[in-house]
């Protein structure tokens, strides 16, 4: 019975779009519709963030307060280890950036799925993979970067604050610095998709090896000038830490594409391969002798 009324289902909202049989009018209803869903995952998100705001705040407190001048006796453990608050809605202010940021993140399969099935009809199937390929790549290195950039922040915080002049107490801002680390969670989150963006690019015939090998020293030059530019923390310490995550997953990213060449090389090997530039290539005469022979 149920089988019979599958049978006798339509056809679902993503075959049509495939087809090319919905009109203007459905588009809109289908953004409208994805954008729902996507905006109600979000919503849920933020929610949840807002509840354990304090749980993160406490998490993303710690570097700062496993410093010994961040503490008013100058020992850890030892006094209080407190911010500033200047304003009297900067509490709420502070749980709401707190549950927005969460928010993206817990509510990230939710809008990525929501955006990814309204694009994913208009595609062929080749994009289709690469779509999947950089959906399931690009969450975890995001994630990654957030991790390298909370084990970093100790170090950055401990070479900035050991700048402060003798006799100087300082007074952190929480709304400055939670605007710091998570400006250093985006950075070092975004800085690390620059491998998987080499590695699409490849697989989209713009980027071969021969021309990344060609490159591959002014590339390592451009990625430690980006981790110096998208790097909120003007130590050195945690430059070299982006820069040197960003080049092993550059080098990593090379050895995908080479493969990636080779295999392609393999299953369509170049006609012109093996001739100089001022060489002609020889021409198949089988099709034209045998078309003449019939001719007569």
């Amino acid at each position: 019975m149920s089988l019979a009324l599958r049978r006798h289902q339509g056809p679902s909202k993503f075959q049509p779009a495939a087809d090319g049989s919905m009109t203007l009018i459905d588009h809109i209803r289908e953004l409208r519709n994805r954008l729902f869903w996507a905006s109600l995952g979000l919503v849920l998100g933020i929610i949840v963030g807002f509840l354990v705001s304090g749980w993160v705040f406490h998490l993303l407190e710690q570097p700062y307060c496993k410093l010994d001048s961040s503490w008013t006796l100058g020992k850890v453990n030892q006094g209080t280890c407190d911010f500033l608050q200047l304003g009297v809605g900067d509490g709420l202010m502070l749980k709401l950036k707190i549950a927005l940021w969460v928010g993206i993140i817990i509510g990230a399969p939710v809008w990525l799925y929501q955006l990814w099935a309204f694009i994913a009809p208009g595609l062929y199937a080749r994009e289709k993979r690469w779509g999947h390929i950089f959906l399931a790549t690009a969450i975890p290195l995001f994630l990654l970067g957030n991790l390298l950039a909370y084990l970093s922040l100790g170090r950055s915080m401990h070479y900035l604050l050991d700048l402060t002049p003798h006799g100087v107490q300082n007074l952190i801002q929480v709304d400055l610095y939670m605007s710091f680390v998570m400006t250093m969670l985006l950075a070092f989150g975004i800085a690390l998709e620059l491998p998987l963006l080499i590695v699409m690019l490849n697989l989209a015939g713009i980027l071969t090896h021969e021309r990344f090998r060609k490159w591959r020293r002014v590339l390592i030059f451009v990625v430690f000038l980006i981790a110096g530019i998208a790097n909120p923390s003007p130590d050195p310490i945690t430059m070299l830490i982006l820069g040197g995550a960003c080049v092993a997953l550059v080098e990593v990213a090379e050895l995908i594409i080479w493969r990636h060449d080779r295999r392609q090389a393999r299953l369509h090997p170049d006609p012109y391969a093996g001739l100089a530039d001022d060489e002609l290539s020889p021409l198949d005469l089988d099709d034209t002798g045998s078309r003449d022979s019939h001719l007569n």
